[in-house]
């Protein structure tokens, strides 16, 4: 059973909310892309693995309401296969034109949405597709948050920076910028849960978060490691942002 959340996204989908377009490619579109660029091999330039991402985000929104996390896939792996149809059909398209010949596309049904072994859903892309919806959850706080405490949780945080040091650089006390951390920690939290619940359909996804340290029901003794593991997830993912830019403009 899709998750209440999940459900209200999709049907913003359905409708052609800009603002739902707008944030399912603003979070998944560098995962696509590195993925798409790997999988071409040098056989399609940046532009067209743009337009292909594109295709692949078009295809999602058509297909998703007809999704069955009973058939085995995980989101990402689902995402990935509509990307591997997408790709295939380009080259297809690149290949009988070189033959002059045609070539329907293949037809995307839901024998696309079972788990697959052949899929190239390895580690480092599912650790690429979990970082950007801790990425999106970051963003979504850096909006809400007054400036000063989101400043203090990217200092301490995302830039590593010793409590005493961000203290001195704002004039403040170091229970204050604690008191101050604190509350964008919790406020992060809190999106978190709802961005993994707007994009999972697994009970398996559901729990990505713990797994990948970050307790959302916690204790004041897993603080320090909810910290930790977002900075290096937000580390991570500023260098696949990099990459991506980096791809883009060759």
């Amino acid at each position: 059973m899709l998750h209440p959340v999940t459900s209200s996204f999709i049907a913003r989908l359905r409708a052609q909310d800009q603002a739902a377009w707008f944030d399912l490619w603003e979070t998944f579109g560098p995962v696509l892309r590195i993925q798409l660029s790997k999988w071409g091999r040098g056989r399609i330039g940046s532009e067209t693995v743009k337009d292909l991402s594109q295709e692949t985000m078009a295809a999602l929104s058509d297909s998703i309401d007809r999704y069955d996390p009973g058939k085995g896939a995980r989101f990402s792996t689902w995402l990935l296969a509509i990307a591997k149809h997408v790709l295939g059909d380009e080259l297809d398209r690149r290949g009988a034109k070189k033959r002059n010949s045609s070539k329907k596309a293949a037809e995307f049904d839901e024998s696309w949405m079972t788990a697959s072994a052949t899929m190239g859903a390895d580690a480092a892309y599912e650790a690429a597709v979990f970082g950007s919806k801790v990425e999106a959850a970051l963003r979504i706080v850096e909006k809400e948050c007054e400036f000063v405490d989101y400043s203090i949780y990217r200092m301490r945080v995302l830039e590593n920076q010793p409590g005493k040091d961000v203290a001195a650089s704002l004039g403040m006390s170091e229970p204050t910028i604690s008191r101050r951390l604190a509350r964008v920690r919790e406020a992060l939290r809190a999106r978190l849960a709802e961005v993994i619940s707007t994009y999972s359909f697994t009970d398996e996804e559901r729990q990505e978060a713990e797994r990948n340290g970050l307790t959302l029901n916690p204790n004041k003794a897993d603080d320090a490691l909810f910290d930790e593991a977002i900075g290096e997830i937000f580390h991570k993912q500023a260098e696949l942002r990099r990459e991506d830019e980096s791809a883009t403009r060759r």
